[in-house]
């Protein structure tokens, strides 16, 4: 029985493997980056929202929820796009977005009285069904299972 495949295709399965164009842009690398998109685009919009019309209640969440925003647009960029350099901004970006929610989020318990709005991040994203504490563990994995030469390798 013949292969309806085109000869090109087991290149681009090739290409996809060793983290070219086809990684990112199929499955569960394209829905990352989707929701790394999506959340560029809230928290941006809620940050810039809440500095615009009411800025003198919680600063410090605002500020915060800004600088998520911006942590989000980033690591957004370095998952879209393909490279070594990209890879391992990837890695710095999202690892800084776990920080950045694990720091604020116990600092949201430990003083509240600093946080009586919320931030993206304030209470481990519990504003946001807590996605903002589970997306970097599994842009992490993602990244981990996805990193550059881990096909050859084997």
């Amino acid at each position: 029985m013949s292969s309806t495949r085109s000869a090109g295709a087991g290149d681009r399965d090739a290409a996809s493997a060793h983290g070219g164009p086809q990684q990112k842009s199929r499955g569960p690398g394209m829905i990352i980056v989707a929701v790394y998109g999506l959340f560029s685009l809230s928290a941006g919009a809620r940050a810039a929202y809440q500095i615009a019309t009411k800025f003198d209640e919680a600063p410090l969440s605002f500020v915060l929820s800004a600088i998520a925003a911006v942590v989000y647009v980033a690591a957004t960029v370095a998952l879209a796009t393909r490279g070594m350099r990209a890879y391992w901004a990837a890695v710095a970006t999202i690892g800084v977005e776990l920080l950045g929610v694990l720091g604020v989020g116990t600092f949201s318990f430990l003083r509240p009285e600093l946080f009586p709005l919320a931030s993206v991040w304030s209470h481990f994203g519990s504003g946001y069904g807590y996605v903002p504490l589970v997306l970097p563990v599994v842009g992490l994995l993602w990244l981990y299972r996805n990193r550059p030469g881990r096909i050859a390798a084997r």
